[in-house]
């Protein structure tokens, strides 16, 4: 069985139906008794069963009547049988004696509690992500699942930590994506949190990480760890550039012939460059005024 239209017809043209039913039901009762008052060969029975039967048809057309407000669908069923959905707004009659359900169309957003979870490389980490999403079966949410709300919800929480599990929180080449990549993770967790809620008959928009974090009790060992990649990570350039600035500047002296140097005081030269340039602080000059040799 699949999601359909419900038989529904303008509501108003019914209760103007309805009105005019019990003015011929009000009129009919009381020519009915007048006659029957002046004429023995007419039973009063009969009237009256006339109107009782007018009254019932009236009070079952009127159990049709429902109102259908803007982003949301009624779920029609009769006597336990799904007979279809109205999703357009406004005011309608369907079929009588039917049980109407109403299921929000809206675009809603779920955040899910902090979890921790261990990462790709086994370190425990706190995250958290926010889940937008609507109902687009109302057929599917009304009866696929007890309550869409607690599946989306449940299904949210389970999708995060396996991307968790599957992500490391700090990539280690440029090759693999980590949590921290932002555009990369949404797109993974959307995608699969759109699989996990299709059954619901729920289409989900958007899912983004909202928290990320190492857990408190490595938060501080992680902390550390990181700035001490980043000082490896500037050393490295700062050697990097260094080495090319010594080598440009052996270069420059050879083509401009500023000065004969020997394999000795090139190695000197470039020992005391390599200290300037690399050093953490401010060097000390200091003049020599006797010879390399002496």
């Amino acid at each position: 069985m699949k999601l359909r239209s419900a038989f529904h017809v303008n509501g108003f043209l019914v209760l103007v139906s309805l009105f005019v039913l019990t003015l011929l039901i009000g009129g009919g009762a009381v020519v009915g008794y007048a006659v029957a008052a002046h004429n023995d060969n007419v039973p009063a029975l009969v009237g009256a069963i006339i109107a009782t039967v007018l009254v019932v048809v009236l009070l079952l057309l009127a159990t049709g009547l429902t109102v259908v407000n803007p982003n949301e669908a009624k779920v029609v069923q009769f006597f336990g049988r799904y007979i279809g959905s109205v999703s357009e707004p406004g005011f309608y009659s369907v079929v009588p004696l039917t049980d109407r359900r109403g299921i929000s169309l809206k675009v809603r957003n779920f955040e899910t509690q902090k979890l921790k979870v261990n990462d790709a490389d086994g370190n425990p980490v706190e995250i958290a992500a926010v889940v937008v999403y609507r109902v687009v079966d109302s057929f599917k949410a009304a009866f696929s699942v007890d309550d869409y709300e607690e599946y989306v919800a449940t299904q949210s929480e389970a999708a995060v930590r396996h991307l968790a599990t599957t992500h490391p929180y700090d990539a280690h080449d440029q090759n693999t994506t980590s949590l921290r990549d932002g555009v990369e993770v949404a797109e993974e967790l959307t995608v699969e949190l759109r699989d996990r809620t299709e059954l619901a008959g729920i289409e989900v928009i958007e899912a983004r990480i909202t928290h990320l974090a190492y857990a408190p009790e490595i938060a501080q060992a992680m902390l550390v760890r990181q700035q001490a990649a980043q000082v490896v990570a500037a050393r490295t350039r700062i050697v990097e550039g260094a080495v090319g600035m010594v080598g440009l500047a052996l270069d420059r002296l050879a083509e401009q012939g500023v000065v004969e140097l020997d394999e000795e005081r090139k190695a000197a030269m470039v020992s005391n460059l390599l200290v300037v340039l690399c050093g953490d602080r401010a060097t000390q000059p200091v003049v020599n005024t006797g010879s390399l040799y002496s």
